[in-house]
């Protein structure tokens, strides 16, 4: 059989790849041409491979190191690592850095000419984010219509109180001349969709606190930064710099992951956040449980459909086929 160099792995498409991983009190290493992490057990060490080929992002908590040569691996096989606090949040690195990405000369360059090619046009790059609010309402359709388990936790796309609340978000969506518009309105839909979650689950008394103890609110927390993982996924692949956003502040350096990750959080992460919290589950369990959902509803490949549509809406033929010669 013929071996594969690290570098080969990369031909398996992200949008593909089935793991993201968070890891801590552990020890990732290099072994035997394989990336494994290391945990420490009370009369032996355990190994435990990573599949490098298939994974998209991993994530390392507290307690964990990593070694070059498995550092080196991971980059030639297009894994994207991050640092990060206790149960996958917060992201954090030294020098205001959240990823590393690995570096390669031969990423495409046609969505990144694409989305410059709109970005500094202001009617433009408000159309732009017209466009993915409508595709997360889209992808929220979809999966609430299509999955028997959310539908059997009463999340239901037809409720009067959602097909209410997305008529005037449709409405205000098209109407809206600037982003700050466009942020209203979807914090007034986010309302509208965290108080029919908490009603559904019997969450009393909820409201909405990034830095908080109940679980809906961890569960979230832990839930978006999920989402961030394949955002920022996405768009190295693509070759497309966090700082280009078209809905959140231009002033943060991030912000286009925060548009990204928007498209798949209110489908997934929001109905399994407070399912999860009333049923009691650990954190370890919400985490599998959106993972899972990740998987089974294709939110990475949703990802990818949407920033390349809007990435090459005004990209002409010609000018992709002369970035390929």
């Amino acid at each position: 059989m013929e071996d594969f160099s690290p570098s080969d792995l990369k031909t398996i498409l992200h949008s593909k790849r089935a793991n993201m991983y968070y890891l801590e009190y552990c020890r990732v290493m290099q072994k035997d041409g394989r990336v494994l992490y290391l945990t420490e057990a009370k009369h032996e060490n355990q190994y435990f491979n990573i599949p490098i080929a298939n994974t998209t992002v991993l994530l390392l908590g507290n307690g964990t190191s990593i070694t070059q040569a498995a550092m080196r691996m991971l980059a030639q096989a297009g894994v994207l690592v991050g640092f990060c606090g206790g149960g996958s949040t917060p992201l954090h690195m030294s020098c205001e850095v959240e990823w590393f990405t690995p570096q390669s000369e031969y990423r495409p360059t046609e969505y990144l000419h694409g989305w410059l090619k709109f970005w500094f046009d202001d009617e433009q790059r408000l159309a732009a984010a017209k466009t993915f609010q409508q595709a997360r309402i889209q992808f929220l359709e979809k999966v609430w219509n299509k999955d028997r388990e959310l539908k059997l936790e009463g999340f239901d796309f037809n409720n009067d109180a959602i097909q209410t609340a997305l008529s005037t978000f449709n409405k205000r969506t098209g109407d809206a001349k600037k982003q700050s518009d466009l942020l209203l309105t979807e914090a007034q839909l986010t309302k509208v969709l965290y108080r029919f979650a908490a009603n559904n689950t019997d969450i009393k008394d909820f409201t909405r606190q990034h830095q908080s103890t109940d679980k809906a609110n961890d569960f979230l927390n832990h839930g978006n930064y999920l989402a961030y993982g394949l955002a920022a996924s996405c768009l190295w692949v693509l070759g497309i710099p966090h700082g280009f956003a078209v809905l959140h502040g231009k002033t943060r350096r991030g912000a286009l992951v925060f548009d990204v990750a928007d498209l798949v959080k209110d489908a997934l992460v929001l109905p399994w956040a407070f399912i999860c919290a009333k049923e009691n589950a650990t954190e370890q369990e919400f985490r599998q449980q959106v993972l899972r959902a990740f998987t089974d509803h294709k939110a990475l490949d949703f990802m990818f459909e949407t920033v390349k549509q809007v990435a090459l809406q005004h990209y002409t033929a010609e000018a992709i086929e002369a970035q390929n010669l």
